[in-house]
């Protein structure tokens, strides 16, 4: 004689939406320099090289563009790292700010 087994009923499984990575959740901050009309050009190119370590021809790149566009993205970073770069121009008298990136 067969034996006839009932079938086995599988639970309801609900699909959630794919789990984000922590990189895709955290866009990180953008490190934004401004312009002012009291610090001189080179000033500004030898405190971005001090604060990021960048060498003189990215720092020039980004000291003009702040002189002439009023501002420059310098970094993205975590929000701890973008807090402090602002610190640190702060520190030498540099008008920075940072806001998320989108």
């Amino acid at each position: 004689m067969a034996v006839i087994e009932a079938p086995v009923k599988q639970p309801d499984v609900k699909k959630t939406p794919e789990e984000k990575s922590k990189k895709q959740l955290d866009q990180g901050f953008l490190v934004i320099c401004w312009d002012d009309p009291v610090n001189l050009m080179d000033y500004v190119t030898h405190v971005f090289q001090t604060v990021f370590g960048w060498d003189r021809q990215k720092a020039e790149h980004h000291m003009l563009q702040v002189h002439k566009e009023g501002k420059s993205v310098l970094v993205r970073e975590s929000f701890e790292k973008a807090e402090h770069y602002v610190h640190q121009l702060h520190k030498y008298s540099l008008q920075a700010t940072l806001e998320p990136a989108s």
